[in-house]
């Protein structure tokens, strides 16, 4: 038997985690029941943290994690599913193709920053999505330097007033004065399409994030967006135009394309909808997770966020489930009542929310202190200890906060 997980990302870390877990707890041998994830590298991108300085050390190693609990790791992107025949097509670093069988499939394959048809956009914008991205955006930044303080080079406008918007530009301001100089005076924009900064937050905590974005210097148009940009300036909707060498693209995700090869429904954002367990339904051994499926998390009509903190849970629910359905034991419904946001807000501390409400909990540097411990220990891989490792992904105890 084999269980295929497409995807490094958070999802697919527990989803391997979880599924080795049971496989252990039943004690079928990694030769009756073989796990392969399957990615382009054998690292986690710790996305929550690509808006900081230094991208290039935001990724975690997984090989010998992966090694100790006996998951085979299988190079290469996967580009095609044929979820009749269960195959899976497979495109190696090195160009050349093959193909993978599997008894189960858990589709983990995460989400891709939305870039609309705007002019200038795919030539000039930058963001904070992906590695690859950051880095350039890191490289552009320190790149300012070289360049005469004219023509709006100490001008950063971040399009997007959400969640990876703000907390982009809140960092932004010291990330400049730490390339520019201590007396550099760098000019921060948010530029939000919807009436209100933060549209998905509610009104309780945005008195706290306005105040934050006054304390670290952030502007904000809101009821704009952005028309077009080139390598020198942005013209917003409302006819504004900015000038500025730096426009960051923080505007909305959607499931990556791979979905798209499942025979099956989606929403609006691409993801594939899911039964409690995780399976998608109508298709035979397919089980989706994390950004790549629409899941609900309780019986009161809140769903999982494209977020870490509900890719991590549903991975390991994922994995466990398509492992108990080969063992032959129940499986377990996935759920989610917790639910808590950590806003980073640069110099201004953070911004801590708990449930679905988002009632404001901490702020400030005690907040702060929080989303450091989020960012640097918790969200990161377990040691490679088989027991630890396996211990770490029991689905009942992951993201239970």
């Amino acid at each position: 038997m084999r269980l295929v997980i497409i995807g490094a990302g958070f999802s697919g870390m527990y989803a391997a985690l979880s599924a080795a877990r049971l496989r252990d707890i039943q004690g079928v041998s990694p030769e009756e029941l073989e796990i392969a994830l399957v990615a382009p590298e054998p690292t986690l991108v710790v996305r929550p943290r690509l808006y900081e300085p230094k991208p290039e050390t935001m990724t975690a190693p997984l090989l010998d994690v992966l090694n100790a609990i006996d998951v085979v790791y299988v190079q290469g992107s996967a580009e095609t599913v044929d979820a009749k025949s269960r195959m899976v097509q497979i495109t190696t670093n090195k160009g050349t193709r093959k193909t993978l069988s599997y008894d189960r499939l858990v589709v983990a394959t995460g989400s891709r920053l939305f870039r609309p048809n705007i002019p200038g956009l795919a030539e000039h914008g930058f963001s904070v999505d992906s590695f690859d991205d950051a880095v350039a955006l890191d490289k552009h930044l320190h790149d300012l330097a070289d360049r005469p303080a004219v023509n709006g080079r100490d001008t950063v406008v971040v399009a997007g007033g959400g969640f990876t918007g703000i907390e982009a530009a809140t960092e932004m301001p010291t990330r400049l004065r730490a390339i520019l100089g201590k007396n550099a005076k760098p000019r921060v924009i948010i530029v939000e399409r919807n009436p209100a900064i933060a549209p998905d937050m509610g009104e309780g905590p945005r008195p706290v994030i306005e105040e934050a974005l006054r304390k670290v210097g952030v502007e904000t148009r809101v009821g704009a967006g952005v028309a077009s940009l080139d390598k020198s300036s942005v013209t917003l909707s409302n006819g504004e135009h900015i000038e500025t060498e730096t426009v960051i693209w923080a505007a909305g995700i959607r499931a990556a394309p791979l979905t798209q090869q499942i025979p099956a429904e989606r929403d609006n954002f691409g993801r594939l909808l899911v039964d409690r367990c995780l399976r998608v339904p109508g298709v035979q051994g397919v089980f989706a997770t994390g950004d790549a499926a629409r899941a609900a998390c309780d019986d009161e009509g809140n769903y999982a966020l494209m977020s870490c903190q509900h890719a991590t849970r549903m991975g390991a629910f994922a994995g466990n489930n398509a492992a108990a359905e080969l063992l032959g034991v129940a499986t377990k419904p996935y759920h989610q009542k917790a639910y808590v946001t950590c806003l980073d807000l640069g110099e201004a501390g953070a911004l801590f929310t708990r449930g679905w409400e988002r009632k404001v909990e901490m702020v400030g540097d005690v907040a702060k202190k929080t989303k450091q411990e989020i960012n640097g220990v918790w969200i990161y891989p377990p040691k490679p200890e088989r027991a630890a490792a396996l211990a770490s992904a029991d689905p009942e105890r992951v993201t239970d906060l």
